[in-house]
């Protein structure tokens, strides 16, 4: 999905839990709510659902508290100066204070003619007020210094006015005459008229600290004759991925051997929530080059994510990196991806977050965790995807005490509201089911069924949302 294909204008949500509004734990069918005679609401296995291994309650982290350590680590990137169009889609880091006025001087809004609002007082459709035109003048030349009574000049839109003209009359209200026009309307003073300063007087601020620049605020910074601004600029994020399986792209995987994904997927993620991404790749399996690569990737980055299997005693990546920093691998209350990692890296302390290697989980971690602390180092308001309820179409089960997050597909009900069912079953990760997915269903850690017609969370998946 794009913001062009948004589905709605969802509900403002800044708190990352999730439990307000979501699924019920049963639910009876909405009879309106979708075409459920036409879907398969078989009953789902249980024991087909895979399960986080067991893990004391003790040591298992909730995901806001994960959350929560990643924001309060992650850096504030200092402002830079850009170009203003190498600036868009950022947020402005000064008060751009202008030094002109704008309009810089008077103008007419329109095309017509300026004249005296006391000439044409009496003007109507069935008794128009002749007047002589006395030239004419077009956007960026010099008007008549002034007009006197009973006269007219001939304006196009943006044309200086002339001094003793205090009104614009549209050129549809008279007969467009070139040596006297007949004007069949009385505007009173000021109409049509931009007055010099109207729009942005000298000493304002056109643009403020916090607004993020678009196509209106570079038009503004080009206006008021800024060509450089002061933003907060896009933090750099290298992803590395770590797995003695994985083969690049333009390799062929031998058997056993997996195509690398992550860094590929990842580096998009990252790219589409703001960042300025560097795919670093796969990770070598040498403890000197390892630590090279990882030394490298802290020293040009704001933020390092790490995607792979972590397990002890699986490779050397969880090693080198406590010898860089102090990470801790944590198992999370969610699923997929319920082992996470996370420290704080080289001299300069550059985060490092280190999410499952499986496709599936990699991505959904990326939501979770590293989408709210780039958009925190971008210094946007908004950290969090825009969530919305909708009605689930069939039966969902979820895995009591881990937060489920299920790629799936939200669509409007010509009955208002959204209605959402997943993409398979729940037991694939195949990346073609995922790429059809519009959206993440999150079912919360209480919840371990939803019936047909049950209130789920979505959370819409929208490119640069």
């Amino acid at each position: 999905m794009t913001e062009d294909s948004r589905i709605d204008r969802p509900r403002d949500t800044t708190q990352m839990d999730l439990r307000r509004g979501t699924a019920v734990r049963t639910v009876a069918v909405h009879e309106t709510a979708a075409p459920a005679h036409q879907r398969d609401t078989t009953q789902i296995d249980l024991d087909r659902i895979p399960s986080p291994p067991p893990t004391p309650a003790s040591q298992v982290r909730t995901v806001e508290r994960h959350l929560d350590e990643i924001l309060g680590a992650v850096p504030e990137v200092h402002p830079i100066e850009l170009a203003v169009l190498d600036a868009q889609g950022l947020l402005c880091a000064e008060d751009v204070v202008s030094r002109r006025e704008l309009p810089a001087f008077d103008q007419a809004a329109l095309d017509g003619y300026a004249v005296r609002a006391a000439d044409i007082a009496t003007a109507t459709l069935e008794a128009p007020v002749q007047l002589a035109v006395v030239g004419e003048t077009v956007a960026g030349a010099d008007a008549p210094s002034s007009i006197g009574p009973g006269l007219a000049l001939k304006v196009t839109a943006g044309a200086m006015l002339p001094a003793g003209a205090d009104v614009v009359v549209p050129g549809v209200w008279t007969d467009q005459g070139e040596v006297r026009v007949a004007v069949h309307a009385a505007p009173p003073a000021g109409s049509y008229v931009r007055r010099a300063g109207d729009d942005v007087a000298i000493g304002d601020a056109a643009v403020q600290v916090g607004t993020p620049i678009g196509p209106a605020q570079i038009s503004l910074l080009a206006a008021v004759g800024r060509d450089r601004v002061l933003v907060r600029p896009r933090p750099r994020i290298t992803v590395l991925c770590a797995g003695s399986e994985l083969v690049d792209v333009g390799t062929e995987p031998a058997p056993g051997q997996v195509v690398d994904v992550n860094s590929y997927a990842l580096a998009a993620a990252a790219r589409d929530a703001g960042a300025e991404a560097h795919r670093g790749g796969i990770l070598p399996r040498d403890r000197d080059r390892l630590s090279e690569r990882l030394e490298s990737a802290l020293l040009r980055s704001d933020l390092v994510l790490v995607a792979g299997t972590f397990g002890e005693g699986v490779d050397l990546v969880p090693e080198v990196l406590n010898d860089l920093g102090p990470t801790t691998f944590t198992p999370i209350a969610m699923h997929p991806g319920p082992v996470q990692g996370f420290g704080r890296l080289g001299r300069d302390g550059v985060p490092v977050i280190c999410v499952p290697g499986e496709p599936t989980s990699a991505l959904v971690s990326f939501e979770v965790f590293v989408r709210p602390a780039i958009r925190l180092m971008l210094g946007k308001r908004q950290l969090f995807r825009r969530t919305v309820q909708a009605i689930s179409a069939t039966q969902l089960v979820s895995p009591l005490g881990y937060r489920q997050y299920l790629h799936g597909t939200v669509m409007r009900h010509p009955d208002g509201g959204y209605v959402v069912e997943p993409v398979g079953d729940g037991t694939e990760a195949q990346l073609a089911r995922m790429a059809r997915a519009n959206c993440l269903i999150v079912v919360d850690e209480d919840v371990t069924e939803v019936a047909p017609g049950g209130l789920v969370t979505v959370m819409p998946l929208l490119l640069g949302g």
